[in-house]
């Protein structure tokens, strides 16, 4: 076995190099700001550089092994951000959550390795991929087990269906980490897992038939939640995992190009959202709920543009980011015929409800009548809360291990202002990269690496027509969902309200994020609780205890009281006892002559 502690490059390492290591500047300059007056600020650099670390050396591995290392150290570092402010009980319990949903992926990615090293008695990329071919046949057993366990390491850390309910509860690390983890790193690591093993998954079609399948159910499960839920944060967090479902059809469609490139506008405009969401929530004075929000336009214009940007970039409006990208992985899904045209229907319907809450969230916090927090915005002031948990209402202090004491928002930070800029610009120009018909520089410095795939060939990719066509019927699914938005929220206000209460039951059944929390709780939680008391409280305190230390000790305690009773201090005791020791033995004596 041979197993280097070397780095791959090629083009695909070097693309999410620098999207990571990129996006991750911006954020960190974002974050000199957003976290200054924080008193755990040196630690959040600290856990921010090793999380950034990690992450490129997940990317940069040239073997299994190290893979290994990089994902599990993700994995390390998203625990420690997510619960950076350690003294909110709801924030080490999401840090703990969040931890273990990976565990469980990077079980299923060590079990990968090792099926792969008994088959091709590798673990370097370029030996299990070279002996692909030679040892496995299509769909071969073992190979479509150990692909489907690569896909388990996968949604655990993109956080797709059934491994996703930790993304949500991600938001209680500070909004910087939200960022982070949810636009060009974490949650990004299972796609590019599938991409870098496509010669794997294109042996195996049937592993990545399931792929396909389960990121266009995830797509439209988060988007489905993201219509009713009313922290904004975790609006955006599903809708994280809505887009992330979009890029794991791509690169399950073995549309490597689209995948990937959505993967880059999508780390754009997800990081501008976020921190767009940390300048309300800032001049909020740190609440999170659309509910308390509104009429922020005028108050934070910066921040409103931005914000927008953001949003439609998110819903594909036409001519920005993800306008191109996404539409890219629609009609090669749709080209592909079959299953995949079904599935890239899906993708356009759920397109549609992606514009939808999309500007959902700009209506509500930027439209509307100006809330007291908008209004002292608007006339220079900060507005400052009693600190307390928004997930809670619980009454915090500033000390360690909570928020800091002020709130800062872009209007008022020149460091947030300057990594949200640039996002911007990104997120209405990244689109160039790949337009139909007029240019491919993405997909032409990614060839190298997916060179030895049969879908990089002309007559596997859509036409230029069918592109043009895919890219206007995704524009009129945008329009229609942003059309639909501003006609409940703006152009009848209280509409949502109404339907609501006439479709309580649907409404209870998307707030409670179709109760897979409840699901999880009832299968594995309260089982393995119970199964926990069991052992404190019978096997640990009755039978350890009790019976096994209890009874020998129990007999020398009794030996030892005997003796002490013996050892009384007194001449005629002892006379006595040897008196009748004596009298023993000669009765031993007279019965044994017998």
């Amino acid at each position: 076995m041979n197993v280097d502690l070397g780095i791959l490059i090629d083009p695909l390492s070097v693309f999410m190099a620098l999207v990571v290591s990129g996006v991750s500047f911006l954020i960190h300059v974002y974050s000199t700001s957003y976290m200054a007056s924080d008193r755990g600020y040196a630690r959040f650099f600290a856990y921010l550089n090793f999380f950034v670390f990690s992450m490129l050396l997940l990317v940069l591995a040239g073997n299994f092994v190290l893979l290994t290392v990089g994902w599990a150290f993700v994995g390390a570092a998203s625990y420690l951000l997510i619960s950076f402010w350690y003294r909110r009980e709801t924030a080490t319990q999401a840090g703990i959550k969040a931890f273990v949903m990976n565990v469980i992926g990077d079980l299923g990615l060590v079990l990968a390795a090792f099926l792969l090293f008994n088959e091709t008695g590798a673990l370097d990329y370029a030996g299990v991929f070279g002996a692909t071919q030679d040892t496995f046949t299509e769909n071969d057993g073992t190979l479509v087990a150990a692909c489907l366990l690569l896909l388990v390491g996968a949604v655990a850390k993109s956080a797709q269906l059934p491994l996703h309910t930790w993304l949500a509860d991600a938001m209680e690390g500070p909004t910087p980490v939200s960022a982070l983890i949810h636009a060009a790193t974490m949650v990004t690591a299972g796609v590019y897992l599938i991409a870098r093993c496509h010669p794997l998954f294109e042996q195996a079609p049937a592993a990545a038939d399931v792929a396909a399948i389960v990121g266009t159910v995830t797509m439209v499960y988060a988007a489905s939640v993201a219509l009713v839920v009313t922290d904004l944060k975790r609006v955006i967090a599903y809708s994280t995992m809505s887009q992330i479902g979009y890029m794991v059809l791509g690169v399950s469609a073995f549309a490597y190009g689209a995948g990937l490139f959505h993967l880059m506008t999508h780390a754009f405009f997800k990081a501008l959202l976020f921190m767009g969401a940390g300048s309300v929530i800032g001049a909020m004075g740190g609440v999170q709920s659309m509910d308390r929000m509104g009429g922020f336009r005028r108050a934070l214009p910066f921040t409103f543009v931005t914000f927008t940007i953001g949003a439609l970039a998110l819903a594909s409006f036409p001519l920005f980011a993800g306008f191109f990208s996404k539409d890219e992985i629609l009609a090669f899904s749709i080209n592909r015929g079959g299953l995949y045209a079904v599935l890239g229907v899906i993708g356009y319907l759920a397109a549609a409800v992606t514009a939808f809450y999309a500007f959902r969230m700009v209506f509500r916090v930027f439209f509307g009548d100006e809330v007291p927090e908008a209004r002292a915005a608007a006339s220079g002031h900060v507005e400052h809360h009693a600190p307390e948990n928004p997930s809670t209402g619980e009454a915090e202090d500033t000390e360690v291990g909570f928020p800091g004491p002020e709130h800062h928002y872009a209007e008022r930070s020149l460091g947030m202002r300057a990594a949200m800029a640039p996002l911007a610009l990104l997120a209405v120009v990244g689109g160039v990269l790949s337009i139909p018909g007029v240019t491919d520089t993405l997909e032409h410095f990614l060839e190298p690496t997916f060179e030895d795939s049969a879908f990089i060939e002309a007559e596997a990719m859509p036409s230029e027509g069918a592109e043009l066509a895919g890219l206007a019927v995704g524009g009129l699914m945008a329009f229609a969902g942003i059309g639909l938005a501003y006609l409940l929220y703006l152009s009848r206000p209280g509409a949502t309200l109404e339907l609501r209460d006439r479709f309580a039951a649907v409404h209870r059944f998307l707030f409670n994020k179709w109760y897979f929390d409840e699901l999880y709780d009832r299968l594995f939680v309260a089982p393995s609780a119970a199964f926990g008391r069991f052992g404190r409280t019978v096997v640990e305190s009755a039978l350890i205890q009790g019976v096994l230390i209890g009874g020998p000790s129990g007999l020398v305690r009794a030996g030892a009281t005997l003796a002490r009773g013996v050892q009384s201090g007194y001449l005629r005791a002892y006379a006595l006892l040897l008196l009748f020791g004596l009298g023993g033995l000669a009765l031993y004596f007279l019965i044994a002559a017998s």
